[in-house]
């Protein structure tokens, strides 16, 4: 069996896999330009879920298993997969430690006026009258409570703070004091000091913070996105921040990424802009082939469930 990867991945973890699978044949190219002379030949295939087209589905004819060692699916062409049948598993969860120590790293900053102090630091100006405020007894809206959501809710618990919740089935979550659905997002967002969205891009939830979402939170609260750029009308928060409509906006994730150096989010003192950085950790790609390594033992045996297995008519 042809085990296909679109990127080099690191010599520990080639070494490993080699180490523990003799029987199979790994091949690693730098991207999948490089890997196109591969795929008539390969079984499966291991990718970040950024780079495969339709075109790389159907040069593949023995292709039977995807695995995305990342979370984000919204780039995979589905339509071809599903066309022809391919597992598609991801790497969902690896995440959850790193993103929810983001979000709290940027809830305390905002809430304990960290740029202010580290300013008056720089000039070595000695002044208490810097406002602090406290998370204890805030509310926290997460929108998304899936396994980063879950994380989140459990370290604001932590924090004694006040947690709702935002998912598409309304299901109860531990640590989430009250879930709301679709039709109960702007009642949802009125409720919140702190406004986390960790959701996918689908056709659900494009561009669901919008004018409306951002005009019913309220003038205090920080909205803080962590999940998909596209789920976010940017022009519509530009709109509300100048309208004073909500306090502050911290976004790690764009429509457009790199962030064009013309972006009106760049120098406003009301957004923090962090380049794509809440899941970055050195504990990511030990995670994501843990998950690998389980799944392919399921793949070479036929017996056991598959972590992560995706439904490719839904995209999650």
């Amino acid at each position: 069996m042809q085990i296909l990867s679109t990127d080099k991945l690191n010599e520990d973890i080639r070494n490993k896999l080699s180490q523990t699978y003799p029987d199979e044949q790994f091949v690693y190219c730098e991207d999948v330009e490089e890997a196109k002379q591969y795929l008539k030949q390969t079984d499966v295939i291991i990718t970040y879920g950024e780079d495969l087209t339709e075109n790389e589905i159907y040069m593949a004819p023995r292709l039977k298993w995807i695995m995305v060692i990342s979370a984000g699916m919204d780039l995979m062409p589905f339509k071809a997969i599903t066309e022809k049948g391919i597992l598609v598993t991801n790497a969902k969860g690896i995440h959850k430690k790193p993103m929810a120590e983001y979000t709290f790293s940027m809830i305390l900053q905002y809430a304990r006026q960290a740029d202010k102090i580290k300013e008056q630091e720089k000039h070595k100006i000695w002044s208490r009258e810097v406002e602090m405020t406290e998370v204890n007894g805030k509310t926290i809206a997460i929108l998304g409570t899936g396994a980063i959501g879950r994380e989140i809710a459990r370290l604001a618990k932590a924090f004694g703070m006040n947690t709702l919740g935002f998912s598409r089935s309304g299901r109860a979550v531990e640590n989430i004091d009250k879930m709301f659905l679709r039709e109960d997002l702007n009642k949802l967002l009125a409720s919140a000091d702190f406004v986390v969205s960790v959701l996918p891009h689908t056709d659900n939830t494009d561009k669901i913070m919008n004018i409306n979402a951002f005009h019913a939170m309220k003038k205090e609260a920080v909205f803080i996105n962590i999940g998909r750029g596209k789920t976010v009308d940017e022009g519509a928060l530009i709109e509300a921040l100048n309208r004073g409509e909500f306090a502050h906006a911290v976004l790690d994730v764009f429509d457009e990424e790199p962030l064009p150096g013309s972006h009106p989010f760049w120098g406003r003192d009301d957004v923090t802009v962090t380049p794509h950085i809440s899941g970055i950790s050195p504990g990511y790609l030990p995670r994501a082939m843990e998950i690998f390594s389980n799944n392919l033992e399921v793949f070479i045996n036929g017996d056991g469930e598959y972590i992560n297995k995706i439904d490719t008519t839904k995209g999650y």
